[in-house]
């Protein structure tokens, strides 16, 4: 093998059991996770994960640029575990139904995901315009509830979730009426 090659194919670290750099990838994550659950997303700094993840500053930062890279990081682990929910609970569905249902997953999903109603916790009320603009959740929205492609309506439908998320109704039932009102 030339060493081309072999620089464009991470080796298997023998004692580690894998790729050393996902592998410390995916631990400073996990535990940033849980200093978040713990303290809250505001609370906890860079250093506060390096020393709980048993790795210098400079490690750390080699893995993630910043704050907010490890956040977003954090944050997409528990993103696939929402969208995989979703996607499960909406399958047999079409049409205004579908998007109904989809929204109401979705909220839902959100809700119980530690991580993320962490996040919405910290930001009482409120949440950052990146969230209402990005075009990743618009994609997810067009995907999970059956759209054609279309960028205003995925954002309306994201920003529908981040209000019910932000601002929820008194109950389920009350916000089940706003959306199937509202959606068909």
């Amino acid at each position: 093998m030339d060493r081309e090659a072999e620089m464009a194919e991470p080796r298997v670290d023998w004692l580690a059991g894998g790729v050393r750099r996902s592998i410390a990838s995916d631990r400073i994550v996990a535990v940033a996770r849980e200093l978040f659950l713990a303290k809250g997303f505001d609370r906890v700094g860079m250093d506060d994960v390096a020393a709980a993840a048993g790795c210098s500053r400079a490690t750390l930062y080699r893995h993630f640029r910043g704050k907010p890279a490890l956040i977003d990081a954090v944050m997409a682990n528990s993103a696939v575990a929402v969208a995989e929910r979703v996607a499960a609970a909406v399958r047999r569905y079409e049409g205004s139904r579908r998007i109904v249902e989809a929204i109401l997953a979705s909220v839902m999903a959100v809700r119980s995901d530690p991580t993320m109603a962490r996040w919405f916790a910290d930001r009482a009320g409120g949440t950052d315009e990146v969230f209402a603009t990005s075009p990743e959740l618009g994609r997810i929205a067009t995907v999970l509830t059956g759209i054609a492609p279309d960028d205003e309506a995925a954002q309306w439908i994201v920003r529908v979730v981040l209000s019910l998320l932000c601002w929820p109704l008194a109950d389920a039932a009350s916000e089940r009426r706003m959306v199937e009102r509202f959606v068909s």
